[in-house]
């Protein structure tokens, strides 16, 4: 990690832009489970990135801070995510962390939910695309560059909800029935409930953000992701006030004889289209023809659901990065979970977090460090150089025997380089260097 250098914190200013020194402070969870092997070779290779790009003039400044089970096996009365963690993420406005553990059933709540919400990070970016080598389950996965702005802070994720046979259910079904005159429910006593707020301004102020990244990066359609037939006024009112939205904020009007709305990029001078689709219909047709699609935005369960589904079609969450952004704070993160199993034996794929980092480098301002990273996680996969995940994937749709070293690729031996955690790390070192690697 690069420390000789004093670090200064990245600034908010009144336009929810971001001032970035040239040594700016980027606090850094390492994550539990697997994040012991992926977080290290990030930074690593990341400093890299940034050393050849800019030699002394720039270079982050890790900050290392804890939260996760670690902590709490640590002391076993510490709190998961502590104050003090939330208030160096606040202050320092940019940062990036590995996967938390999150137990099922009991123990604490989703501390990446509560990160999001404490730092008001309401929009989850998912970008999705398909890098050329990796093998998926589907024919033509390069037709799959989507990006996916998932509502972060409402939904279930607020987690209001209460367990079968708690007197707060009781007393909520008594209100219900007696109050609001809902229909009895068919198995009362057995029955958990739970509580989904989706609100104007959240909705909206997602969507607008989509909008903007669709203007900004010159992208062709921004669909709006709902199940607004059943739930007509939280996901129907997503729909709903997103097209007001584009109208009102965007100038976005009707064209005859073609659904939704279509807003003039006063950029490229070429129109965006505004577009809404069922969430059930767009799983599906983001399967048969995801080349219709460009930006998404939906709510916060769709998001989850949708952004996992895409990152299967092209090769798997261990190759999706993620951002978590708010009004010029963000947090990055690897998307995949903790796989304590495999923890500490330098076989996790670190290109989750990787291109994570690709993003956070994007977002201050970093881009020739970026495009050299980007470069060198495309030539170490186009050349082979992958992970026990993409090996086995690869096999589990080509075929082939447990530690083979070659998968078919159509009519082409493709020479596999299998890796671990750090040896993926070493590779897109090498492959910076190689122009040529970008096909």
């Amino acid at each position: 990690m690069t420390t000789q250098k004093l670090g200064q914190p990245i600034r908010v200013r009144p336009d929810q832009g971001i001032d970035v020194p040239p040594y700016p402070l980027i606090p850094v969870i390492e994550g539990d489970g697997v994040g012991i092997d992926i977080t290290p070779v990030m930074c690593k290779v990341v400093d890299d990135a940034v050393e050849k790009a800019y030699g002394e003039n720039r270079a982050l400044i890790w900050h290392p801070v804890e939260a996760g089970g670690r902590v709490r096996r640590s002391d076993p009365e510490g709190d998961p995510l502590p104050e003090k963690t939330l208030e160096i993420l606040k202050q320092e406005v940019v940062a990036i962390k590995g996967p938390l553990e999150t137990p099922v059933g009991g123990g604490w709540r989703s501390l990446n939910v509560t990160i999001r919400q404490a730092l008001d990070l309401y929009a989850c970016v998912r970008p999705i695309r398909h890098y050329p080598g990796v093998v998926t389950p589907v024919r033509h996965p390069e037709d799959v560059d989507m990006v996916v702005f998932r509502e972060n802070t409402e939904d279930i994720y607020t987690g209001i909800e209460w367990p079968m046979g708690s007197e707060e259910v009781a007393r909520l079904l008594g209100f219900l029935t007696q109050d609001l005159g809902v229909p009895p429910l068919r198995f009362p006593q057995s029955t958990a409930i739970g509580i989904k707020p989706v609100s104007r301004e959240g909705s909206e102020r997602l969507i607008e953000k989509a909008i903007r990244y669709a203007i900004d990066q010159g992208r062709r359609s921004v669909t709006l992701v709902h199940k607004g037939n059943i739930m007509k006024y939280t996901e129907g009112g997503f729909c709903r006030w997103g097209y007001e939205l584009a109208e009102a904020a965007f100038g976005a009007r009707k064209r005859e004889g073609s659904r939704g709305l279509w807003i003039a990029n006063p950029a490229t001078g070429r129109e965006i289209h505004i577009q809404d689709m069922i969430a059930d219909n767009f799983l599906q047709q983001s399967l048969l023809k995801p080349s219709q699609f460009d930006v998404i935005a939906t709510l916060n369960l769709n998001g989850d659901y949708i952004s996992d589904a895409l990152a299967a079609q092209v090769g798997g969450i261990g190759i999706a990065p993620g951002a978590n952004v708010g009004d010029g704070t963000a947090v990055f993160e690897a998307t995949h979970g903790t796989a304590p199993d495999i923890a500490g034996q330098d076989v996790a794929n670190p290109c989750s977090m990787l291109l994570s980092a690709e993003m956070l480098l994007r977002y201050i301002g970093f881009h020739e460090a970026a495009g050299l990273l980007a470069r060198g996680i495309r030539g170490a996969l186009a050349h082979g150089f992958w992970t026990p995940d993409l090996i086995r994937a690869a096999q589990d749709v080509r075929g082939g025997a447990p530690g083979e070293q070659t998968v078919t690729l159509a009519d082409t031996g493709f020479t596999l380089h299998p890796v671990g955690t750090r040896g993926m790390g070493e590779a897109v070192i090498l492959y910076m260097d190689v122009p040529e690697a970008l096909g």
